[in-house]
């Protein structure tokens, strides 16, 4: 990641130019932006029917990024009015690797900047290709620092084995290797690869290892003696993208996966879990139980998701961000897990904040844990609807002109009728425009002509 510009604004607000060199920066930037910032970038916009370019500013109002996506998607409103576009129109920005753009908040966190500056060290992107496969089934993935990347799946029809018609079962087999091999070819580029894991159960991986070799060099691009020394044959339980965690266990990946940030997590989440069935006064999850470890001075390494660090709440963002370096002045080890990683997935089943203690503290063994962190998936749905309503507050405090610009449109919207009715994108209630009660009593005009069911009735 690069930073272009940086500067304090008269009005408190303060931006940063920067540009994303790799998809891990990309990454971050989807952790940094949030609703109500806002951001500044060269875009298209259709006007007329033909598209031109522009540069716009959004205030974002939701944030999109797919790993298999090179770019990130920043939907929001524009703040001030363009050739092309009025203020509160509606725009999506699409942020790709390579491309400038501007970031502006009214407060910057101390993880955000964290962020940044961890993104400027890494100047090369260590990426690792994984396939994982049994019979019938191949993932083949890319495992980067922050996401594992699922490139392809192949699925195919493998007969049962029987007595007396093996080779019919032998036959199949080497037809989904070949199709993986070809599949694996077109996705990935080993030369750019910091190794390759081949894993699989029984002795699938070794002759998918051969079939690879062979289609290589059947499509003329032969793998060399220096590329065969990057492949690194590794068994696991099935062909599934949950198997990604054995491979960052396996002893045979240690070497290749050395100093990653994916590895250090699954070693982390596995100390946690093996702690909570072995000495469960030692290790805790949930934020009330967390947070009164970390009153204690007991926290050693502090497992918390991405996710709780990229709330819409302003509020409760600063929470988390706080608490973290709480614990970092504390000396306690703080790893955030990345949800594009199955570990982090894993953590987000677990309220996605956990730690490790230095020392027992069996008197967190007795206090409840509350009620919202209980079920973790309706209480994200139910923050979801909370951050909803405390965007369009902040607009209507922070931005008033360009609320009245969408108070105007919405309304100009609903006064259509039923013909021209568009959504306005805000709450029925946030709009000072009543609705009025119109019920259409009026019996629809004879038709001119007989339709083909009024025949079939008829003959009835």
């Amino acid at each position: 990641m690069k930073v272009l510009e940086h500067m304090v604004l008269e009005d408190g607000f303060e931006f940063v130019r920067l540009m994303c060199n790799t998809q891990d920066d990309l990454w971050q930037m989807y952790n940094i932006v949030h609703s109500g910032d806002r951001v500044e970038a060269l875009t298209t916009r259709k006007v007329g029917g033909c598209r031109v370019r522009c540069t716009l500013e959004v205030l974002v109002t939701s944030t999109e990024f797919d790993p298999a996506y090179d770019g990130i998607r920043f939907r929001g409103y524009t703040t001030y009015t363009h050739v092309f576009a009025e203020m509160g129109s509606s725009h999506t920005l699409q942020i790709e690797i390579n491309r400038p753009f501007k970031v502006t908040k009214k407060r910057w966190l101390p993880i955000d900047y964290q962020r940044i500056e961890s993104s400027l060290q890494v100047r090369l992107e260590d990426a690792m290709a994984a396939v994982v496969l049994h019979e019938g089934v191949a993932q083949i993935c890319v495992l980067k620092r922050n996401m594992t990347i699922v490139k392809a799946t192949v699925k195919g029809q493998v007969a049962r084995k029987r007595s007396g018609f093996g080779a019919g079962h032998e036959e199949s087999v080497q037809e989904f290797l070949e199709t993986a091999a070809k599949t694996f070819m077109r996705h990935i580029k080993v030369e750019d690869m910091k190794a390759v894991i081949l894993a699989g159960r029984g002795f699938i991986h070794n002759s998918f290892l051969k079939t690879l070799k062979d289609v290589a060099d059947q499509m003329n691009q032969p793998i060399t003696k220096k590329q065969r020394e990057k492949f690194v044959l590794v068994t696991v339980s099935s062909g599934y993208k949950h198997s990604v965690k054995e491979i960052l266990n396996s002893p045979d990946t240690v070497k290749a996966l050395a100093n990653t940030v994916a590895r250090e997590e699954v070693k982390a989440i596995d100390r946690f879990m093996r702690m909570v069935m072995d000495d469960p006064s030692r290790a805790f999850y949930g934020f009330k139980h967390v947070a009164m470890a970390n009153e204690f001075a007991a926290i050693d390494t502090l497992l918390i998701s991405d996710a709780l660090l990229r709330s819409n709440d302003i509020e409760e963002r600063k929470k988390y961000s706080d608490f973290v370096e709480d614990v970092k002045l504390n000396k306690g080890k703080v790893l955030v897990f990345s949800s594009f990683h199955p570990s982090g997935e894993q953590l987000n089943m677990m309220t996605g904040i956990a730690a490790i203690l230095r020392y027992p503290l069996v008197e967190l063994e007795d206090e409840d844990m509350d009620d919202n962190e209980k079920d973790w998936s309706k209480t994200l749905a139910v923050q979801n609807k909370k951050d909803d309503l405390k965007i369009k507050e902040f607009i209507k405090n922070e931005f008033p002109e360009l609320h009245a610009k969408l108070m105007e449109r919405a309304a100009i919207y609903k006064n259509r009728g039923k013909g021209g009715y568009v959504r306005s994108g805000l709450s029925d209630d946030e709009s000072d425009v009543e609705e009025e009660d119109e019920t259409d009593t009026e019996q629809p005009p004879p038709r001119p002509y007989m339709t083909l069911g009024d025949c079939i009735v008829g003959k009835r």
